[in-house]
């Protein structure tokens, strides 16, 4: 095995890809389950937490059904775009993306619930509707929160590893992010190779875990 630069460009494209999704998603479904009822959000929100708990192995399985050529889904895709999505680029970024969807919705959940529903009221009362409340009050008050989330999401879908290799497989130069990597240099005992892409990644996350200390003390 050759050292390349590829798998750091392909996991921070596909780190960066997944995390903006994750992000609107999160963002959409936490303020839709502060502004519901509690009894459904508990089922919910045992959903939305699974991946946190679910073996990568098991992740990578339910994709590869809900998304491979024998869905209507992986059907659908395919007949529009002609492909299929296992073991390309965006089935690791719908792996990355379903890993972090947990940290990045708790921590958004999180900031929503700190805001104070009276500042909420008195945007509405001056006219505001729920969107416009939800834009220009809530995300602002709620910012430090949804930068932790949005953090951790990304270092999370950085370190994707079990769910990625078996829905989006290892291919060099096509697939093969920084763990798929590291897992096959190993395999082949190329031991200074795995070095590298394991100081990258420790370096990298650890500079992200330091900004997120730094935004809480800021707090």
């Amino acid at each position: 095995m050759e050292w390349s630069w590829h798998p750091v460009q392909l996991s921070f494209y596909v780190s960066t890809i997944a995390t903006v999704f994750t992000f609107l998603l999160a963002v959409v479904l936490a303020y839709w389950v502060v502004r519901k009822d509690r009894k459904i959000n508990a089922v919910l929100e045992t959903i939305f937490f699974l991946p946190l708990v679910l073996p990568p192995t098991v992740i990578g399985f339910l994709l590869i059904i809900i998304f491979g050529k024998n869905s209507w889904i992986g059907q659908a895709v395919e007949i529009i775009t002609g492909n299929s999505i296992l073991f390309t680029s965006t089935a690791a970024i719908i792996a990355a993306m379903t890993v972090a969807f947990p940290l990045m919705y708790q921590s958004i959940k999180t900031g929503f619930l700190s805001v104070d529903t009276n500042i909420i009221g008195a945007a509405q009362v001056d006219g505001a509707t729920e969107w416009m409340a939800l834009l220009k009050v809530i995300i602002p008050l709620s910012i430090r929160s949804i930068l932790t989330g949005v953090v951790l999401g990304f270092t999370r879908g950085l370190g994707e590893f079990g769910a990625t290799l078996m829905f989006a497989g290892n291919i060099p130069g096509k697939t093969q992010t920084i763990p798929t990597a590291i897992y096959l240099a190993i395999e082949t005992d190329a031991t200074t190779i795995a070095w590298y892409y394991v100081l990258i990644s420790i370096g990298f996350s650890f500079v992200l875990l330091l900004v997120i200390n730094r935004m809480r003390k800021d707090v």
